[in-house]
């Protein structure tokens, strides 16, 4: 089996390079195993990487050693293959996929945890024939998502502070609404949105939890969907929406378990954010992807460690 570290050293607040070489180095000499390092050099890299790893047809292990946007890449990059796994090495700022995975996250900064550990299937979402782990939004929040690389490298600010900055410019001036029509199973739903989170895990935006009840491998996305709203209204939505308590306002939000989600827009493109990293098109498809990224961490993880379920007559 070969164990690959792909390497972004423009992730975090400081290149973290040679002290993840000197890991991989390290669990090599240790355990007599066959590993080697990549450094990413584009946007896409990792998901190249991993691809073509995955297809030689060998065992492999990759190690996505930076942010949320180098794990999404190399999910893009094993999706679909038997014989390939991942797993991730905290470097970025927010590092909200692990986040899932609540006391056991800190273990995934040292391989040593990560190496012969147990393999698992996650689901993933299907957005227009790429791939999210945990969240795929559009709207308001997308946009918000998509400004944080703004303001990630401010000093004194980390992935929640970033994302708070960018929600206050956003939430200052930008529109709330955006004229949609959303499908959920084939179902049209036309209206005035601000935005739709469809869910798989549970957190982004440096620990925002839209949907608390979301697990990565039950076969449900759950649709967060949420009509225009006054400044006003949002300002007091945002505090249960970012804990998951978006049922205590059903007045402003649904959420739903479609299999397939369709956004529409007639007359401007769609921001939808897919784990951090922005897309933009007038038409969005989302899918469930069953089972479909293999997935390796510590003994006794779980992505569902911080699952919480729906208050009962919720």
């Amino acid at each position: 089996m070969k164990h690959v570290f792909i390497i972004n050293p423009t992730a975090g607040k400081k290149n973290c390079t040679a002290e993840l070489m000197e890991m991989a180095k390290g669990l090599a000499s240790r355990h007599g195993l066959d590993v080697e390092c990549v450094l990413t050099k584009r946007p896409g890299h990792a998901m190249e990487t991993a691809r073509a790893l995955a297809r030689t047809g060998q065992e492999v292990r990759v190690y996505a050693c930076g942010g949320d946007g180098t794990i999404n890449e190399a999910a893009n990059g094993v999706a679909g293959f038997g014989n390939a796994a991942m797993t991730c090495i905290p470097v970025g700022t927010g590092n909200d996929f692990l986040k899932n995975f609540g006391d056991t996250a800190a273990q995934f900064a040292d391989p040593e945890n990560l190496w012969n550990g147990p393999a698992f299937p996650l689901d993933a979402i299907d957005c227009n024939g790429r791939l999210a782990m945990t969240v795929a939004c559009s709207g308001f929040d997308a946009q918000v998502a998509e400004d944080v690389h703004k303001y990630g490298n401010l000093p004194l600010l980390g992935g929640q502070g970033s994302y708070i900055l960018s929600l206050g410019v956003n939430f200052l001036l930008r529109s709330l609404g955006h004229k949609w029509t959303i499908t959920l199973d084939g179902a049209e739903m036309p209206g005035d949105y601000a935005l739709a989170a469809v869910c798989n895990g549970r957190y982004y935006g440096g620990g925002f939890m839209p949907v608390a009840e979301a697990r990565m491998d039950d076969g449900v996305l759950n649709t967060l969907v949420v009509r225009k709203v006054s400044r006003v209204q949002f300002l007091r939505f945002v505090g249960a929406y970012s804990k998951g308590l978006y049922y205590t306002l059903p007045q402003v939000a649904r959420c739903y378990t479609a299999r397939e989600i369709g956004i529409e827009s007639p007359d401007r493109d769609i921001v939808t954010c897919l784990d951090g990293e922005s897309i933009h098109n007038r038409k969005v498809t989302l899918r469930l992807s069953e089972k479909k990224v293999n997935f390796f961490g510590p003994e006794g993880c779980d992505p569902n460690a911080t699952t919480v379920p729906l208050p009962e007559g919720a």
